[in-house]
């Protein structure tokens, strides 16, 4: 019985030992190691959440841009000639023209519209006017009524002659004129 006895005092600390150590490895770190990813996805929900509040924060900001940006469209808007389809802004691009030149006494003698060209989004519609203005004067308020005008004109060819060398008051001008339109 002895043996016995000196068996189960080896063996009784063994078994404790080896259940403790069982119990630490199966139970102690799992329950730690899902303590640990409970605190990192924590973490990382809390960082998202910062994020979160930091972008509603900087809303006001971001909606002050966006009201900017638009004013400034608006304002780009207004130096393009809005029309749906090339024709038509052709055909307003004719009628400032017309106005101009009217406005300042002369008469148009022909007038053709080019081909567009092309700038991504943006078209260039050109249009050719074969005028006749009464004098010098006439042909310079044509000319700073058509760049001062409020959707941009460009003026890309000007050929001014005198009509009759005898008598040099009308003048014949030919005009190759431009500007931008968002047609399509």
């Amino acid at each position: 019985m002895k043996s016995k006895s000196k068996l189960s005092r080896v063996a009784l600390p063994v078994i404790v030992a080896l259940a403790l150590l069982v119990a630490y490895q199966y139970v102690y770190m799992a329950v730690s190691s899902e303590i640990a990813s409970l605190r990192e996805r924590q973490a990382a929900r809390m960082g998202t959440l910062e994020r979160y509040v930091n972008l509603i924060a900087e809303r006001p900001a971001l909606e002050k841009k966006v009201e900017a940006l638009r004013e400034r469209r608006v304002t780009e808007a207004s130096k393009i000639i809005e029309a749906q389809t090339l024709s038509i802004a052709a055909a307003t691009l004719e009628t400032i023209v017309k106005g101009s030149i009217t406005g300042a006494g002369g008469s148009i003698a022909s007038e053709r519209v080019e081909k567009p060209d092309d700038l991504g989004k943006l078209k260039v519609v050109n249009v050719s006017v074969d005028a006749v203005l009464p004098d010098t004067r006439a042909l310079s308020d044509v000319l700073f009524t058509l760049e001062s005008h409020a959707p941009y004109i460009v003026i890309k060819e000007m050929d001014s002659r005198v009509r009759n060398f005898r008598d040099p008051r009308e003048l014949m001008v030919k005009l190759r004129i431009a500007a931008l339109t968002g047609g399509k």
